[in-house]
């Protein structure tokens, strides 16, 4: 369902303006080209045009800037999780998988656990294996519940676990 403004109205917020989380394929996408081009022009952070980069699909020119800013920057656990999603846009989903799994074990108790559970998910899914990403989405779930999170995250989480859960419904 798409709203007045180009964007849709139940899909939800992917962390940038004008890119939202398709709620069928559980990838972020941009819904509102205008939204995206602004935010991205006044924008002083590599991180962002990356994740832009990405959502268009351009895993090469994406690990490109990443490589300068995870120089200026490699401890920065966005960065890091973009050089996974890198690996996802590229279908190389199992050193996507990897990447994340070790993300989420430097993690572990952290505030971030939750959005490495997250991301481990859609890498799961992208993957076609349901079965874990529905574990991963659950986590992130209740790990967002339990610190309170802020209500776009715990939607998120929600409606990737649901729709994960009704691929592996339809499967069975």
């Amino acid at each position: 369902m798409r709203d007045a403004m180009g964007g849709t109205s139940e899909w939800p917020d992917a962390g940038f303006p004008g890119i939202k989380i398709n709620p069928d394929t559980l990838m972020p996408g941009i819904v509102n080209e205008e939204a995206c081009s602004t935010a991205l022009q006044s924008s002083t952070d590599p991180a962002d045009r990356i994740m832009v980069l990405l959502v268009e699909g351009h895993a090469a020119d994406a690990a490109e800037l990443l490589a300068e800013a995870r120089y200026n920057d490699p401890e920065s656990f966005r960065l890091r999780a973009f050089e996974a999603e890198v690996l996802r846009v590229a279908k190389r989903f199992d050193r996507a998988v990897d990447l994340f799994r070790q993300l989420l074990g430097e993690v572990q108790g952290t505030e971030l656990e939750a959005l490495a559970h997250q991301h481990l998910g859609r890498a799961y899914y992208a993957s076609g294996n349901t079965s874990a990403a529905v574990e991963e989405f659950a986590k992130a779930l209740d790990l967002r519940v339990a610190g309170a999170a802020d209500a776009a995250l715990i939607y998120s989480s929600t409606v990737a676990l649901q729709r994960a859960r009704n691929v592996l419904e339809m499967a069975s």
